[in-house]
């Protein structure tokens, strides 16, 4: 009965040993790729980098010169949307019109010369949009505007509103008047007039019976006419009474 005991702990041991070799490889197989793989691969290859991911990681493929290599991130870089799936995580490089975007049908920001419209990156904007440089995208003009330059500057207005310096009135506002032609307010323009001349000589009318009493005169003229809507001219001439000068009797000389 001691023999076969005996080889039955020995066969323990044995197999005990065996597992622990296995245990070793496994260790110096893991030490040997992890020190190859760069932080977060869980497969890698010297030529090509990261041939896969650890949990949560996004599997991102970028050219090295003529070569890809792979990386595993914790978001994917600029230009590019994320995908789940069961198997692997992966970055998408957007459409070529898409500075960055949320899926492949969804962008978020434009390249230079196109205007982002419902996720779309579109050359220029809809009418009723204003296409934003600076933000790269189409926004809606103010009430009023039916085609604007800028989100706050109009470039034409409405068939019932009046344009002035990009922006869309109901009535003109106070210094313009409207020009019902061209639906623009225009700058309103009132008479403008010189300078009052010097009284005139005092002269009697014929008819009156008064003595020495006449009357004066002074004028101006008007440098500019009025807009129809402007301050019309004021008189342009002025009347008082005089009293005229006594005439001196000439003595004959004999």
């Amino acid at each position: 009965m001691r023999i076969p005991s005996l080889l039955w702990i020995l066969h323990f041991m044995n197999l005990t040993k065996g597992q622990d070799n296995t245990k070793i490889l496994r260790y110096r197989r893991s030490s040997s790729v992890s020190g190859l793989c760069q932080a977060g691969c869980a497969t890698c290859s010297t030529m090509n980098g990261c041939l896969s991911c650890k949990p949560r990681l996004f599997f991102h493929l970028e050219m090295d010169g003529m070569r890809q290599r792979g990386s595993c991130l914790s978001s994917c870089p600029r230009g590019h949307y994320s995908t789940r799936s069961p198997h692997i995580n992966t970055c998408t490089r957007c459409k070529e019109d898409c500075a960055s975007c949320f899926s492949e049908t969804f962008c978020t920001r434009c390249h230079p010369g196109h205007f982002l419209f419902r996720g779309k990156c579109e050359d220029s904007c809809p009418k009723g949009l204003t296409a934003n440089a600076a933000m790269r995208e189409c926004t809606e003009c103010p009430v009023g505007f039916e085609l604007c330059v800028r989100s706050n500057m109009c470039a034409r207005c409405r068939a019932d509103l009046y344009f002035l310096h990009g922006q869309c009135h109901i009535t003109c506002p106070r210094g313009f008047e409207p020009d019902v032609q061209l639906m623009q307010c225009i700058p309103q323009v009132d008479c403008e007039v010189g300078e009052w001349t010097e009284w005139g000589p005092c002269i009697r009318k014929r008819s009156t019976r008064a003595y020495r009493k006449g009357k004066e005169t002074r004028t101006r003229q008007f440098l500019r006419a009025p807009s129809i809507y402007g301050d019309p001219c004021p008189h342009l001439s002025e009347i008082r009474k005089c009293v005229t000068k006594k005439r001196l009797s000439q003595k004959r000389l004999w």
